[in-house]
């Protein structure tokens, strides 16, 4: 038996060269920010490897698109 059904897709992950070349960020901003609650918080995939949720990552570029585009205004 699955354990996730086909009417659930799995969540799509992103590693962390995914995430720097999504948002261009460096290694250190996206610790730092995801300590000071500012960006998506990682999963823990197994003992030694992270990923964070891409749904989460494009939300969070999409909100900094937003307020860039509110500020220009």
């Amino acid at each position: 038996m699955p354990i996730l059904s086909n009417e659930t897709p799995s969540p799509r992950v992103l590693r962390l060269p995914d995430v720097l070349n999504i948002t261009h960020l460096s290694r250190s901003q996206i610790y730092r920010m995801e300590a000071e609650g500012k960006f998506p918080r990682r999963i823990s995939l197994s003992q030694r490897t992270t990923a964070w949720v891409a749904q989460e990552v494009e939300e969070w570029l999409r909100e900094r698109v937003a307020l860039s585009r509110r500020a220009a205004v």
